[in-house]
């Protein structure tokens, strides 16, 4: 019998997983990560989402009531390193990074998997909405989800072939409304709980404060204010520090222009905000480095593909070619806004993710 670890953050997803492969057979262990920082339990309850001693809660209850052995395992050094650290370092270098792409990558795959392995697991699982696929080439693809609206594909594009080997993903063949009637069918405290949105660790949505308490808390300085500008130097007036902006922003800017005026750039090194019209912020080349290649082992001519260039992006076509060892270029055939660096570009081809990379 196959030895499965499942992460359970305490919803219904990961809840459901656990159900799904025990019923298939396997056998299973549910772990909760503990990832958050801080020793206080008050301060902790109220991070909720993945992150809180509720999580913990709940999966212990769910955990009994499926009958299969629970853990907490620590995982605060590898969060701190590869998400918080890596977050608040990217929006000081002017880029607005994507940290459940990070933490998907390196803590909740890397350092599960190594101490999932360490104790006999033969596999990870997860309640991500997507499947993973063998392909006929002989490689581990991630396949869009059963429900394209909730499909989770894009934060996963990173993985590596030997993680996909390792991985079961039993919730992506279902609807999310299926997940809940399963949950609900089999008596799980957790079917109508609401899905966590935030990220994590900045529970109240106030990234910029985040950033800011950290390098006040590490330094003891202050991030500096500095100016909003046109694209040819001309100074439009007084920003509140870079962390406060990404490319593509157009509401609470604080600007009385007479047009629709859009966040262009970010400019860490003279701390300038530049500003511009709607037209400006469109573009048909978005480039990207750190490449992860997934259905094919690499990128040999130009190739025609579907690409996202956020999380919500609908998704458009375009032309991908490699352009260095770790870059490649993408050509839209329609023009696209707010192409942001340090958010990840997925290339999708037909149903499977053929890659991606961070923006630059």
């Amino acid at each position: 019998m196959s030895k499965v670890v499942v992460g359970m953050s305490g919803g219904v997803d990961s809840s459901v997983a656990a159900y799904l492969l025990k019923e298939q057979g396997y056998d299973v262990i549910g772990v909760t990560m503990q990832i958050w920082q801080e020793e206080d339990a008050c301060s902790v309850e109220e991070n909720g989402g993945c992150c809180g001693l509720s999580a913990v809660e709940d999966a212990r209850r769910v955990a009994a009531a499926l009958g299969i052995p629970y853990y907490v395992m620590n995982f605060r050094k590898e969060f701190k390193e590869n998400v918080i650290d890596y977050f608040t370092e990217e929006y000081l270098n002017g880029r607005t990074p994507n940290p459940c792409i990070a933490c998907n990558r390196y803590v909740k795959w890397e350092a599960l998997l190594n101490r999932s392995m360490a104790i006999g697991a033969d596999y990870i699982a997860t309640g991500h909405y997507a499947r993973i696929d063998k392909l006929p080439n002989g490689r581990y693809a991630l396949r869009r989800s059963a429900t394209p609206a909730k499909d989770q594909t894009y934060a996963l594009y990173n993985l590596t072939q030997d993680q996909l080997a390792r991985t079961l993903m039993p919730v992506g063949a279902y609807a999310k409304d299926e997940i809940r009637s399963i949950a609900e069918k089999i008596g799980l405290v957790v079917a109508d709980k609401p899905d966590s949105q935030d990220i994590c660790f900045v529970p109240d949505g106030d990234y910029a404060s985040f950033i800011e308490d950290s390098v006040r808390e590490k330094t003891g300085r202050e991030l500096p204010t500095g100016n909003f500008v046109t694209p040819d130097g001309r100074i439009l007036g007084r920003h509140k520090g870079i962390v406060h902006y990404t490319v593509g922003q157009r509401k609470g800017l604080g600007l009385a222009l007479g047009y629709p005026a859009f966040v262009l750039e970010i400019r860490p090194k003279t701390d300038e905000v530049v500003i511009g019209t709607y037209e400006e912020s469109l573009t048909h080349t978005v480039r990207a480095n750190r490449v992860n290649f997934m259905s094919v082992e690499d990128l040999m001519e130009p190739r025609r593909v579907f690409a996202k260039i956020r999380y919500n992006h609908k998704g458009a076509w375009c032309t991908v070619e490699k352009t260095g060892k770790d870059e490649i270029v993408c050509h839209f055939e329609d023009p696209q806004r707010a192409v942001t660096p340090g958010q990840a570009v997925v290339l999708y081809d037909g149903e499977y993710v053929l890659g991606g990379g961070t923006i630059i």
